[in-house]
């Protein structure tokens, strides 16, 4: 059996810039096991399989060691694929997956992932998040991640977690935040616990930080930028329940994988 894949740098507008996906339009799925074999060999934070079922794409997301309930970097990666690889003609792609119905809008070259808000509670700092982020934290809250506010974007760009330490805690990963110098807000991601030591360019990260820096700027359409050493660019906008996210993407491989 040999199967295509696309691998494509989403959130960048260049190679070798925002965070890397593979990428499989499959015509029925595989078992799991074999998906997450895949994944591992590619060695990519993630690799999405997609199946068309009627009108919308099922779409599924796996790390190197684990699949993931939502991942906004590989969906913007698929659409990017059945848009220019497999010539999808409607500008709407409707996906469906574990957290629920999700959308992937074209306009004017730039693709907008629709999201679910996943609002973020207050949790008060505390020793052991410091102490497994490396940080002084202004605040800390708590969503599907932990979530660490810091005060400037230099402190975000100085953060040097003990991964040990951070795996031990009790959520996939850790995000952390500050105002920016020329965007609206930073972030970076890190998750050692689902083998992902720290994620370039995060999209479902920013389900969160939208509301978050929403209320607080007092603005519904926010610039954001991950600092990863990659980096990578998003343009975000609060829509009542849902986020939308804008990013580019670009195609930087394509093959096949063989099976035997």
């Amino acid at each position: 059996m040999q199967l295509a894949f696309h691998q494509v740098d989403a959130f960048s507008d260049r190679p070798f810039g925002g965070n890397p996906a593979m990428v499989y339009r499959l015509d029925a799925w595989l078992a799991d096991d074999l998906m997450q074999k895949i994944a591992a060999e590619h060695n990519l934070a993630e690799t999405a399989f997609v199946v068309r079922e009627g009108q919308q794409w099922h779409i599924r997301w796996f790390t190197p060691t684990t699949e993931v309930p939502l991942c906004g970097h590989a969906t913007l990666a698929s659409a990017h694929v059945l848009f220019e690889v497999y010539h999808e003609t409607a500008e709407r792609l409707e996906f469906t997956c574990r957290s629920g119905p999700l959308s992937v809008t074209r306009d004017q070259g730039r693709l907008w992932l629709d999201f679910p808000v996943i609002v973020p509670t207050e949790l008060g700092v505390s020793l052991a998040v410091q102490s497994a982020l490396n940080v002084e934290a202004v605040d800390v809250l708590s969503s599907n991640e932990l979530f660490v506010v810091l005060e400037s974007e230099q402190a975000v760009l100085d953060c040097k977690p003990d991964m040990a330490a951070l795996a031990k805690l009790p959520w996939p990963g850790a995000i952390v935040t500050a105002p920016g110098s020329k965007h609206d807000f930073v972030s970076r991601y890190f998750a050692p616990a689902i083998g992902i030591n720290e994620d370039p360019v995060t999209g479902s990260t920013h389900c969160s930080l939208i509301p978050y820096w929403s209320k607080r700027l007092g603005k519904r359409g926010l610039t954001a930028y991950q600092c990863s050493a990659r980096g990578g660019a998003l343009f975000c906008r609060l829509e009542g329940e849902r986020v939308r996210i804008g990013g580019d993407a670009r195609l930087v491989a394509s093959g096949t994988l063989s099976l035997g």
